[in-house]
């Protein structure tokens, strides 16, 4: 019964992280848009880029505009998807447009214009706004596939796409973002040099965001070479609750038989395992790479036991 209690206390610990760090970060995402694509005029490959457009061409504001967008998607996704498509998701694709909303309101409220809200010595400098665009989304993007969710919008076109067209999603994710920056052929008096930046955000938004993705999951790959190695072994599966595998192995030089530890660990479990292997002075030939994408089954929390499943990578 105890048990019981202490993993739903876990749980509900979890849930409220969670909400609250896509909350936030949705609103990142709504600071990139509103106060940086927006004022520039320039269309990034993403629903809200699509939403300035129509803004632009109808008058309705981007955040009834993104509302609408995602809500027809999210409609489809349940449709077309069913179960496949997560609630995490639904929540980030909707919570979007209140945080533009409610940027809207404060700039109306205190007479901020996000147009005028950089002063540039020598007129609008659109690079400057791409790059802080991009930045901050990557960012925001990276945040929420760390906890196993995504910002929604075109997220939903790549996976109908891949699901019934076959194509792989990240191909999918381009395709769809090239296609929305050719949207803003519509706009009147739309500069080509705007356009051709609002493809060069699409693409350097996905090399950033994987990198930032990378940084956030990077794990290390640890073999170690010890006498005492199951110590370490004991060490690794119950108090760092990770798997390894043993080899057995022989010297080169010393043609000894030893034994050698692998495991994949965090870089915080490295530390332990590190901090460990000095305060019990054990003497080890140790080596460590950086991981950067895992594919099976991986304990995402392994205090908490919490499987994730990356036999299929995540994708914008």
């Amino acid at each position: 019964m105890k048990q019981e209690k202490s993993n739903d206390s876990v749980k509900t610990r979890k849930f409220i992280k969670e909400f609250i760090t896509m909350t936030l970060a949705m609103g990142l995402a709504a600071i990139a848009v509103h106060y940086f694509m927006q004022p520039s005029g320039m269309v990034v490959g993403s629903i809200s880029g699509l939403s300035i457009v129509l803004y632009r061409l109808t008058g309705i504001p981007v955040s009834i505009m993104t509302f609408s967008i995602n809500l027809i998607l999210l409609i489809l996704a349940y449709f077309l998807i069913g179960k496949e498509f997560g609630a995490k998701t639904v929540y980030t694709a909707l919570i979007l447009s209140p945080w533009l909303a409610l940027l809207e309101w404060i700039d109306k409220h205190f007479g901020v214009d996000p147009a005028s809200l950089f002063n540039f010595p020598n007129g609008t400098d659109y690079w400057f706004y791409m790059l802080g665009f991009v930045l901050i989304l990557s960012a925001t993007q990276a945040i929420l596939f760390n906890i196993n969710a995504s910002t929604g919008g075109l997220d939903i076109i790549a996976k109908i796409v891949n699901r019934y067209l076959h194509i792989d999603i990240g191909t999918s994710v381009t395709v769809a973002g090239a296609i929305i920056c050719c949207s803003a052929f519509f706009i009147p008096g739309n500069s080509l040099y705007l356009i051709l930046l609002g493809f060069i955000g699409t693409w350097t938004n996905g090399i950033v965001v994987d990198h930032f993705t990378a940084g956030l999951n990077a794990k290390k790959r640890v073999c170690i070479i010890a006498e005492d190695h199951q110590r370490l072994q004991e060490y690794i599966v119950h108090e760092l609750k990770r798997g390894c595998t043993i080899y057995r192995v022989q010297g080169g030089y010393s043609k000894e038989e030893k034994f050698e530890l692998q495991t994949i660990l965090t870089n915080e479990e490295f530390a332990k395992l590190m901090e460990r292997i000095k305060e019990d002075n054990i003497h080890a030939f140790i080596t460590a790479g950086r991981v950067s994408e895992v594919y099976g089954l991986w304990f995402r929390h392994s205090k908490s036991r919490e499987w994730i499943d990356y036999s299929e990578p995540t994708n914008i």
